[in-house]
């Protein structure tokens, strides 16, 4: 579904587009230069399971959601970057912060959906000793996380956002956090578990079940990919 948002961020890319033209025309603009922040060559990963193999959650949605949604972050984050580029000191602030926006937007995007994808393809057994530990000492124990993070992606039904488990840097230790308009994330924290909970993630298979995609997705969690972020940016050796 498009969004007023989504328009505005469709026309500030073709402002930018624009302002490329006229800088590539001699417009009396500066020169852009294209270090790494502005090549606008990301490609999208291809999933790291087969689809066909996931429990609860069928192959056409999750094809859709890497195809479509996820893609088309990727696709709409070059072009961003490539309007970026050409920003000069006479180019209207909206113009600017409505372009760094819309890259934080599609940045955030492309990255939850690739961490998303990655903690899929599991049987959901298996936790690590790191993740449990860590959960142990935030929560109490792994059971009351689950239900906690839970009811997170149960409140988010029928509206839009993330629910994250994240390694918090400044708290020391795992926490849960909701993420909305790919936006709204912890400032200091690297993200452990990702569940999408926008509709485009189950509507498909459960139309408006929250409860039961959110069932289908414990079923298919990669814990030994939790295990190993939780390893790499906080808690084990």
């Amino acid at each position: 579904m498009t969004t007023r948002r989504d328009i505005l961020v469709g026309s500030l890319i073709l402002g930018g587009a624009a302002v490329a033209q006229q800088t590539e025309k001699g417009g009396g603009t500066i020169a852009s230069t294209r270090g790494d922040a502005f090549l606008g060559k990301h490609a999208p990963k291809p999933l790291p399971f087969d689809p066909k193999k996931l429990t609860g959650l069928s192959e056409k949605l999750i094809v859709s959601h890497h195809d479509n949604n996820y893609a088309g972050a990727v696709k709409n984050l070059n072009k961003v970057e490539e309007a970026l580029a050409q920003i000069t000191p006479d180019t209207p602030g909206f113009t600017v912060s409505g372009l760094e926006a819309a890259k934080l937007k599609f940045t955030n995007s492309m990255i939850l959906h690739e961490m998303y994808f990655a903690n899929l393809g599991g049987d959901g057994q298996g936790i690590g000793s790191a993740t449990e530990k860590a959960l142990a000492q935030a929560y109490g124990s792994r059971a009351r996380w689950e239900e906690l993070f839970r009811a997170l992606g149960n409140s988010l039904a029928g509206g839009t956002g993330w629910a994250i488990l994240d390694w918090d840097f400044h708290a020391h230790g795992a926490r849960t956090y909701w993420a909305g308009d790919h936006t709204n994330a912890l400032a200091f924290g690297a993200p452990l578990l990702v569940m999408d909970m926008y509709e485009h993630a189950f509507a498909m298979d459960y139309g408006a079940s929250a409860k039961d995609y959110i069932d289908a997705f414990f079923k298919n969690i990669n814990w030994p990919e939790v295990d190993r972020r939780v390893r790499a940016w906080g808690h084990g050796p």
